[in-house]
């Protein structure tokens, strides 16, 4: 596959490194989700070696996870028993830090408390590991740390020990002790697991390259100002407005940002031309959007608008999630959508645009850009 690039420059090869231990999953599960990613056009790195105990990680895997946009790690019950997947999952959380690298793990027959706390086999196995690298103790350090830090990042839980799958999204926090998946996230059939995992892959692709700038004057001042009223990085949650007259371009800034940051995010949502759907069709819809893209669900019950409201505040306040609100010209709209900066989880960014300031003063928003006119120098590169 030709080699993608983003906007920073770095070339990826492969959009998923998939990462697994040998034969406890690879018949009953890695065969069908690397099909499964292979029929969607997801281009997908699948190492098919023995991996000796002890050997070093060759040049071509480490490349191979340098110039990968996602890592799927199946975390396994032998998953830890294996130096080479320990070496591996070391290298693919520093590209993460490094390199923006996409890490997805699943945690396959094993408890994601277990993973985090190393009980039971895990500190069996960790017992072995300090006896044979008695003179590499750091080495057994990091092993142990990557493995605290995965279980940090969302992804799912799959219990294939019983004939049906019984699975789940795995939602984490840090110093998180619960281990009970997010009501409404169960899949009944392993097919339907492997499915969202490709498209949440598919999700996130769509949103993995920002689009060039090339053409669009003198928006990059606009997207820094933009992205320092948001406070990228922060735990605040910021809901900030973007206003202007109609067709300065506040759709344009807000959607380019969205599509820069969208990926460092455990959701997203973007509805657009709200003020045209609401007047043909009421908010439902709306509300319809922002809640099944943000929680990757198909469809749900909804009587009327003012329960959605409760399923937004119920369901996404402990989701760190990106929304973008377009075109708002209604106090009840902004109300219905994102109220208060309580219905979402910290770290959580809301950018509504709309031509009415009032509006948002109204909302007490955290901040308003406003979207001018071309400054004179733009202004001539345009013409």
């Amino acid at each position: 596959m030709p080699s993608s690039s983003t906007s920073y420059g770095h070339q990826w090869k492969y959009h998923v490194f998939l990462r697994f231990k040998g034969k406890d999953t690879r018949k009953r599960f890695i065969d069908h989700l690397y099909t499964a990613l292979k029929q969607k056009g997801i281009s997908t790195f699948k190492d098919d070696e023995n991996l000796e105990r002890g050997k070093l990680i060759s040049t071509e895997l480490l490349r191979a996870i340098e110039e990968s946009m996602f890592a799927i790690i199946i975390l396994s019950k032998k998953y830890a028993s294996s130096t080479w997947c320990l070496d591996e999952l070391v290298k693919i959380m520093e590209c993460r830090k490094k390199m923006g690298l996409i890490v997805l793990p699943i945690f396959y027959d094993v408890d994601p408390f277990d993973v985090r706390k190393q009980t039971r086999t895990l500190a069996q196995t960790f017992v072995k590991h300090e006896k044979c690298f008695k003179e590499s103790i750091k080495k057994v350090q990091m092993w142990r740390v990557a493995l605290r830090e995965v279980v940090n990042l969302s992804g799912w839980f799959l219990n294939d020990s019983v004939s049906t799958a019984s699975a789940s999204c795995w939602r984490s926090e840090k110093n998180d002790t619960t281990r009970t998946p997010e009501s409404g996230e169960f899949f009944r059939h392993k097919s339907e697991f492997i499915e969202d995992i490709v498209q949440a892959i598919l999700h996130k692709l769509s949103y993995a390259f920002p689009r060039d700038t090339k053409g669009l004057v003198g928006i990059d001042a606009q997207v820094e100002e933009l992205m320092l009223l948001l406070a990228i990085g922060s735990n605040d949650v910021r809901i900030i407005g973007v206003w202007g007259m109609g067709g300065i371009g506040k759709t344009t800034l807000a959607r380019f940002v969205y599509w820069m940051i969208f990926n460092d995010f455990q959701g997203g949502s973007f509805i657009t031309n709200i003020r045209e759907e609401s007047e043909e069709h009421g908010l439902l819809p709306s509300q319809q959007k922002l809640i099944c893209e943000i929680l990757r669900e198909r469809s749900m019950n909804i009587r009327d608008v003012d329960d959605k409201v409760l399923m937004i505040k119920n369901r996404l306040c402990h989701k760190r999630i990106i929304l973008v609100l377009d075109d708002l010209n209604q106090f009840d709209q902004l109300q219905k959508l994102a109220g208060e900066p309580n219905w979402f989880g910290a770290g959580s960014k809301v950018i509504i645009t709309t031509r009415d300031k009032h509006l948002l003063i109204r909302h007490k928003v955290c901040g308003i850009y406003e979207v001018k006119g071309l400054k004179d120098d733009d202004a001539l590169h345009l013409f």
